[in-house]
């Protein structure tokens, strides 16, 4: 019997604003909170697969970064673009303090807070990308543009790009 998937605070948000999305369940491994197992668990290809990063800035404080699974967020250009000159993930034990939200289980919606967010351009690429649904075991399957539009994230290029070396 499938187990009914309790809505979370995001996707009661995203219902009140009458965006169109779905909720999709997963196993979660504690041991591996890593996006590539959530990909691999809902079968999906892990550049749809984005991430929830939080970071401060030196000079403008949180801001948040949405990025592909597989993915590093570069942090001179996420400084870069949220105006900043220097820019860090923030420790382990501020991310349920400062979003409401726990490693595995962070969303870019309905944080404690409203910060500003960026999200990698790759996101454009597809009709629908999964974030997390603001608890470890669930995804918000969602239009891209729908999310963009409804947190006002900005999109940029924040990622790590890997070097080929020429053999």
């Amino acid at each position: 019997m499938a187990r009914k998937i309790e809505k979370t605070n995001a996707a009661r948000l995203l219902d009140r604003a009458k965006i169109e999305y779905r909720l999709v369940a997963y196993t979660v491994d504690e041991s591996n909170l890593a996006a590539t197992h959530v990909a691999e668990e809902l079968g999906e290809d892990i550049a749809t697969v984005f991430k929830t990063l939080v970071l401060k800035g030196d000079k403008t404080g949180y801001f948040v970064c949405v990025v592909p699974g597989d993915k590093e967020v570069d942090l001179k250009m996420a400084a870069r673009v949220s105006g900043n000159k220097k820019a860090d993930l923030i420790p382990m034990k501020e991310l349920l303090p400062t979003t409401g939200y726990i490693r595995g289980g962070c969303t870019p919606i309905g944080m404690k807070r409203p910060f500003p967010t960026f999200i990698h351009s790759t996101c454009l690429l597809y009709d629908t990308i999964y974030i997390s649904a603001g608890v470890r075991g669930l995804q918000i399957a969602i239009n891209p543009n729908a999310l963009i539009e409804f947190i006002g994230a900005s999109v940029q290029d924040i990622i790590v790009q890997n070097v080929v070396q020429d053999e």
